[in-house]
């Protein structure tokens, strides 16, 4: 089942200009009638298909993805009145310890985590189990101010209020090991070239039950192929609108992470792996579009960008020393985030240019219309999907609305350039995201608060580590 939820009667929230969602009434006694109606035509058809148990969850600050199931009998009341979950999830660190900020932190409080019933999606590597994304409400149905995907949902309603569209979509790079002991340095399941047809070899079961299974939950992989590190793997799909990316880029991981348990795998998505190789991406493809027309081409300014669309991207490459803090959030990012890794360490911009945290991507001559699109190059697979692509929106539109031009092209490697570098540590990176006057006010003191305390007390967890000591405490927490 696939589809945008309505956000009318889903979260009780509009799109608030000047950051954090509006409160409005509580939820109606006859919007919880709707929704247990629809959840009951869900859930035939979900038992209908041999599904016992739904899996509805959420990702907190520190990237981490957090779960509660229920049985299939339950979806009906589930799907009116939530299950609860305490707000103290938006202060968990990667290793479940737990911070604090003024609006969060400490055993008093709930909330009501609700399934998105059009985003439900049957899993074909865990027979009996269904999935479903969450967006986490106060206990009277209004918006709970630090729910990232409500964050998203509020930034992609701020363009489309300015009749603008966003297609998007992440690339999810994973390393597949030998299933073993945590505490030991993995053995990773494939030892071919970076991108060879002999890695392909190695794993073509296993990347087989990949394609199967993404084919039987209806997601559209555009390809799959070896990554660069050995034993690392990216999947790329279909475009969507921004809410609809990041619940994709989820229920990517767990497919993955359910098909490699079937062989005998283990996945990790952490910014880094293995020490002293290169890590794992998450970047973030995004269009802008006005009225069915990509604006990333056909216009008069660089490369065929329209005068939005390079405000659109301008922003982006402003905001990126504190977009780093949300799209790079775990102290192993910066083992990842460094120079001539194509990781995007530098502040810049370039056509194609693999080195620069923002890739200019024009497409073909003949697809161009369909294919243009920009890159966010320095996000990893620690980073929490609504809160990045909810910040990315952000950025782009404050550049639309300063007018802001492009600062000139990078060609080639930055390096040496005088770019400036991006963050290279978690407490540079909070430093950089607290400034940020453009996401502080997008997402409200809330929740920009809590991101930036967890990041804090990310940083504080390594005081003096070493990289293989920071990599084996992050590599099996996404």
């Amino acid at each position: 089942m696939t589809g945008t939820m309505d956000v009318s009667h889903a979260s009780g929230t509009t799109a608030s200009r000047g950051g954090g969602p509006r409160r409005e009434a509580a939820v109606s006694a006859e919007v919880r009638a709707e929704r247990a109606a629809r959840a009951r035509v869900v859930a035939t058809d979900l038992a209908a298909r041999g599904v016992a148990g739904v899996a509805v969850d959420w990702v907190d600050n520190a990237g981490v993805c957090r779960v509660k199931t229920f049985p299939i009998r339950r979806l009906e009341h589930v799907a009116a009145w939530g299950v609860g979950a305490s707000p103290v999830f938006d202060v968990f660190l990667a290793d479940d310890s737990i911070t604090e900020t003024s609006w969060s932190g400490g055993p008093v409080g709930d909330l009501r985590l609700v399934p998105d019933l059009d985003r439900v999606v049957v899993s074909a590597a865990q027979p009996g189990w269904a999935w479903a994304p969450g967006d986490r409400l106060a206990q009277d149905g209004t918006a709970h101010p630090l729910c990232t995907r409500g964050f998203a949902r509020r930034m992609q309603a701020e363009a489309a209020r300015r009749g603008l569209a966003l297609r998007a979509g992440f690339e999810v790079e994973w390393v597949v090991a030998r299933a073993g002991s945590a505490d030991e340095p993995p053995v990773v399941a494939a030892e071919g070239p970076a991108y060879g047809m002999q890695r392909v070899v190695e794993c073509a079961d296993y990347l087989r039950d990949l394609l199967a299974a993404f084919a039987a939950q209806d997601m559209a992989v555009l390809q799959l192929h070896p990554e660069y590190t050995a034993g690392q793997f990216e999947v790329s799909l279909a475009p969507e609108d921004g809410v609809g990316a990041a619940d994709t880029a989820m229920a990517v991981r767990h497919t993955v992470r359910a098909v490699s348990a079937r062989h005998g795998l283990r996945a990790s998505f952490a910014p880094v792996v293995l020490p002293g190789s290169v890590g794992n991406g998450g970047h973030l493809h995004v269009s802008l579009w006005r009225d069915v027309v990509n604006m990333m081409q056909g216009g008069d300014r660089v490369h065929g960008l329209t005068g939005e669309a390079e405000g659109f991207v301008a922003g982006i490459v402003d905001a990126l020393p504190g977009l780093t803090a949300v799209g790079a959030p775990s102290a192993a990012s910066f083992l990842r985030l460094v120079p001539s890794r194509w990781a995007g360490a530098y502040r810049c911009w370039g056509w194609e240019n693999r080195e620069a945290a923002v890739r200019l991507i024009t497409g073909s001559v003949g697809e161009r219309a369909t294919s243009a699109n920009v890159e966010v190059k320095s996000f990893d697979g620690a980073a929490n999907p609504y809160a990045a692509m909810g910040a990315v929106i952000a950025a782009g539109l404050d550049g639309i609305d300063r007018g802001l031009s492009l600062p000139p092209e990078t060609h080639g490697n930055p390096e040496g350039t005088g770019a400036e570098r991006l963050p290279a540590s978690l407490e540079d990176a909070a430093d950089a995201f607290e400034r940020c006057g453009v996401l502080a006010a997008a997402m409200g003191p809330e929740l920009h608060g809590a991101i930036t305390a967890v990041r804090r007390a990310e940083g504080a967890r390594f005081p003096g580590a070493t990289a293989e000591e920071i990599v084996a405490a992050t590599r099996w927490r996404f």
